[in-house]
């Protein structure tokens, strides 16, 4: 018989009121401490082999004297007494309860918040766990094999008799009552666990609850047991079914208890609403287990009945979850902790799933005491069962994807937060295929009430860290391109699509034509050029034109010319509002024909030589849409070369026409880097490269000799030139020496397989009479223009006319 239960009896010999005995007596309220009463303070005290001892010699004079007076509220239900239920009766837990929540400062959601059906339960997990964690290896299971003592009938025998066979009967487990089962293989052993299942609905069914509860109990220590630690997940699974069928025993046992005439208690029943007899019966229990001197089936009993709080206090759930987090602390093994975790993740899901904090909690802690893996206890354990660390690993899984779907369930703006650091760990750790995952779970919490509108600063920084980390165009389409649409707000949008490119462009080593990059590129390119209307700065337009064409010069689909043309023809519909795209696209056209050219070695076929001229008719209509005149001056003539390389004659007299006719468009004034400068020295360059370029260009059979050197000519005249300036006479001199080059039998350079003048003509006299007037009339313009001059450059009129004499003479092949 344990002594100092008798005792505390005796000292609680009558059950009080404090609320109604201070009502009556006006009596000042005293808070009373907690602590004082708690029932695990007394038992952990006197837990000791006097305990023992004490049992063995007790008397029955204190016996009787303990249970003259005082009847056990549970003797009609339990056919017993347990002291445990008079000190429940000393604290009212109303009134313990009503002074807690006076100092609560916020009071916990209303327990009808239940999880829905896009909560996976834990039932559809079970089978996959069963039939993945095997073995083959021998188990032991401990099994109650009952008492004599627990069968003794009550009728007429005293109060202090029940009192002790109950202790006894309960203290019998803890010393020996259980008979050891060896050598069993996993079918063996599941069976036997159904049997005690059995054996627990049995002696539920038959009013042995105190037999019920050692089953429980004796099942519960069997999860501390890793012996055969491939075999623990589905060992829990087993166990906790047995835990599960107890809580619903207890819960449903309290709750019948409550009916009152035949009307039973709505779902979010109050504790109000509960009758006294139901709140001690649920005390009992709950004393009862706190009595278990073992700590997890201590903390796995009580769990199973973690809902029947509900019966006590409105807060009662809340208060004991953190207090039940705080117990796994004690288990050393990291495995077995880890399941306790998640066990008490799925009774807090059912009972309590708005209570997130503590199921939080459960995670971190987790991830505190992680690194106990390679501690020597646990190392020394796979050393002697010859587990590899890999296969240990895998053993978390189960437990550690319940605890993270329960804490993921109706996250708040809170989970974006924490995904947004998660996500930088995944990132350098694991591949594509979890960074998917953890964007399609980010989806799944902020597209719903457009939650994203809040967490745009958190979202954006979220897929930073994919960008920095890998070429995120590579995730999959089916999750990338919805993430992109959670972006709705523009200038957002506009800033992740500028992290995306700049991480393609840093990370792709390679040309692509992987259709998925392709689309998904090309989307997000579509979306920075469409931001851009009168307002955008010019930095910005610079910044978003030198990523799109970042992407256009990576795309390459090889020896197929045509997809490639195809492609530059869909980017410059989809970019025509940013200029340097456009000016991109033309470069690029024109090296396309260029390389067909290389492959044929320039011998173009039918449809080469049909393809290179719709390469140039692609660059003759895009350049006219360009604003900047230089930089149409520029392709023109670019744009002419490439179409005389590819024997495309008169495509190339059209673009040379088109800047001929251009020209006089040139404004005196134009702006570079931001300020405004004369043109003069850049037409002149520019001019300088045209003449160059007209030595090898063929006459046309129709047009007459050197129609394009006279057009220009007649354009350079009726230009206006700037005052006192000497740029049109050096265009002159350009203009001499274009001439003196054309009258040599062999030109300095040809174009291959195209036929300049000097073949055309082959110095013919009439060719070189046409050269000689042309090269009179420029002379003629430069005298007049040196007779312009001051008498203070008399000097550089004497020099100039030394020069052109000596072209003069060179021209005409005359002695110097």
């Amino acid at each position: 018989m344990y002594t100092f239960p008798l005792l505390f009896l005796l000292r609680h010999a009558r059950s009080r009121n404090y609320v109604s005995e201070s009502e009556v007596c006006k009596l000042e309220s005293v808070p009373l401490d907690f602590g004082d009463y708690h029932p695990l303070k007394p038992i952990t005290v006197t837990e000791s082999k006097t305990k023992k001892m004490n049992r063995k010699g007790s008397t029955s004079s204190t016996s009787s004297s303990s249970s003259s007076s005082v009847m056990d509220p549970l003797s009609s239900v339990l056919d017993g007494t347990d002291p445990l239920s008079l000190f429940a009766a000393a604290a009212d837990p109303v009134t313990t309860t009503a002074t807690m929540d006076s100092t609560r400062k916020k009071r916990d959601k209303d327990d009808s918040s239940a999880v829905g059906s896009d909560f996976e339960p834990w039932s559809s997990k079970r089978g996959e766990i069963l039939s993945r964690y095997t073995t083959t290896e021998k188990l032991s299971i401990n099994l109650y094999m009952g008492s004599e003592k627990g069968k003794a009938t009550t009728t007429g025998s005293a109060v202090s008799e029940k009192v002790r066979t109950r202790l006894e009967e309960l203290d019998d487990l803890e010393e020996g009552s259980q008979k050891e089962l060896l050598n069993l293989t996993q079918q063996d052993y599941m069976n036997r666990i159904e049997e005690l299942n059995q054996s627990l609905k049995d002696a539920w069914s038959s009013d042995q609850k105190v037999k019920a509860l050692k089953i429980v109990i004796q099942c519960s220590k069997l999860l501390s047991d890793t012996t055969v630690i491939q075999f623990y997940p589905s060992k829990f699974v087993l166990i906790t079914d047995i835990l599960d069928t107890f809580g619903k025993l207890v819960y449903e046992r309290i709750l019948s208890m409550c009916v009152d005439s035949r009307v039973s208690l709505p779902d979010n029943f109050s504790p109000e609403s509960v009758n006294d007899t139901a709140k001690e019966t649920c005390l009992n229990w709950f004393f009862k287990i706190a009595s278990i001197r073992e700590l997890i089936p201590r903390f796995y009993v009580e769990a199973a009945i973690l809902k029947c709080n509900k019966f006590l206090s409105k807060t009662g759930i809340s208060e004991c979850l953190p207090r039940l987090t705080s117990m796994i602390r004690g288990i050393g093994d990291p495995l077995v902790a880890v399941y306790a975790r998640a066990y008490l993740c799925r009774v807090g899901m059912e009972v309590a799933p708005q209570l997130k904090e503590s199921l939080n909690k459960n995670f971190f802690d987790f991830l505190l005491t992680f690194k106990q893996i390679h501690g020597d206890t646990v190392q020394n354990q796979l050393v002697v069962q010859c587990v590899e660390i890999p296969l240990y690993l895998t053993l978390y899984s189960p437990a550690i994807d319940w605890i993270l779907q329960c804490i993921a369930y109706h996250a708040p703006e809170d989970y974006i937060n924490c995904a947004e650091v998660w996500v930088e760990y995944t990132c350098r750790h694991f591949t594509n295929r979890e960074i998917n995952t953890v964007l399609a779970d980010v989806i799944k919490h902020m597209t719903p009430d457009r939650a994203f509108e809040d967490a745009y600063p958190q979202v954006n920084n979220l897929f930073c860290q994919i960008c920095k980390n890998l070429m995120c165009i590579f995730l999959d389409e089916e999750k990338f391109l919805p993430f992109l649409d959670m972006f709705q707000k523009e200038s957002v949008r506009v800033e992740v699509c500028k992290c995306i490119m700049e991480s393609f462009i840093k990370h792709q080593q390679e040309s692509t034509k992987d259709p998925v990059i392709l689309n998904a590129l090309l989307h997000i390119c579509k979306t920075m050029h469409d931001s851009v209307n009168a307002l955008t700065l010019e930095d910005e337009k610079r910044m978003l034109a030198a990523l799109i064409n970042g992407f256009i010069k990576m795309v390459s689909f090889g020896r197929d010319f045509e997809q490639q043309l195809s492609f530059y023809v869909e980017a410059r519909s989809m970019f025509c509002n940013l200029e340097p795209v456009l000016v991109q696209l033309i470069h690029s056209v024109n090296q396309l024909a260029m390389e067909t050219r290389k492959v044929m070695k320039g011998n173009h076929s039918r449809k080469t030589a049909a393809f290179v001229r719709a390469c140039v008719a692609f660059c003759f209509i895009t350049i006219p849409s360009l604003s900047s005149i230089f930089t149409r001056l520029n392709l023109y003539l670019h744009s002419g070369q490439v179409a005389l390389a590819n024997q495309c004659l008169s495509q190339a007299d059209a673009f040379f026409k088109a800047a001929v006719s251009l020209v006089p468009e040139v404004p005196k004034m134009i702006s570079v880097d931001g300020k405004m400068r004369p043109s003069d020295a850049f037409l002149l360059e520019f001019l300088c490269n045209f003449f160059s370029t007209l030595l090898v260009v063929p006459d046309h059979p129709e047009q007459g000799v050197l129609f394009l050197v006279r057009g220009l000519l007649n354009v350079i005249q009726d230009y206006t030139w700037e005052d006192n300036s000497d740029d049109k006479v050096r265009i002159y001199t350009n203009v001499l020496h274009l001439l003196s080059a054309m009258t040599q039998e062999a030109y300095i350079y040809h174009v291959d397989k195209v036929d300049s003048n000097d073949t055309l003509y082959g110095g013919d006299s009439k060719f070189l009479t046409e050269i000689n007037k042309l090269c009179e009339t420029v002379i003629a313009q430069i005298l007049d223009h040196l007779k312009t001059l001051g008498k203070e450059e008399v000097c550089s009129y004497s020099r100039l006319c030394s020069d052109y004499n000596t072209l003069l003479r060179c021209m005409l092949k005359l002695p110097t």
